[in-house]
């Protein structure tokens, strides 16, 4: 696991560990449902790269998949973003992220039904 430091005085700015993974997910909320790819996870919140990241306070239900098994989060989005960039001098291309930062508000057991998000 990955902790960020403060830039000035090198004390921890997050309040829990990051595990710097990347991994699919499937999120779902007021829009539809739509793919996404999840890094930056710890126990509070993760970062989402996805297309069309919903407004800030929205709910949206996250599903991890690893093999057999499903896990699914409700989570809160705290901030958006929408970075353009050039991976480096010689490329002709831009690259772009867009994505959003969760906090997640509760897991729900196995098998739970899914109901209207907020």
């Amino acid at each position: 696991m990955k902790r960020e430091r403060d830039r000035t005085d090198g004390t921890e700015r997050r309040a829990s560990a990051r595990l710097d993974k990347v991994f699919q997910v499937h999120l779902e909320g007021e829009r539809g449902g739509a793919f996404g790819v999840a890094r930056n996870i710890s126990e509070g919140g993760m970062f989402v790269e996805t297309r069309d990241p919903p407004p800030l306070g929205t709910q949206v239900r996250i599903t991890f998949t690893s093999g057999a098994s499903e896990m699914t989060a409700v989570a809160e989005v705290r901030y958006v973003c929408h970075l353009i960039g050039r991976p480096s001098e010689d490329a002709e291309r831009h690259a772009a992220v867009r994505g959003m930062g969760v906090r997640f508000l509760y897991f729900e057991a196995a098998g739970a039904a899914t109901g209207i998000l907020h």
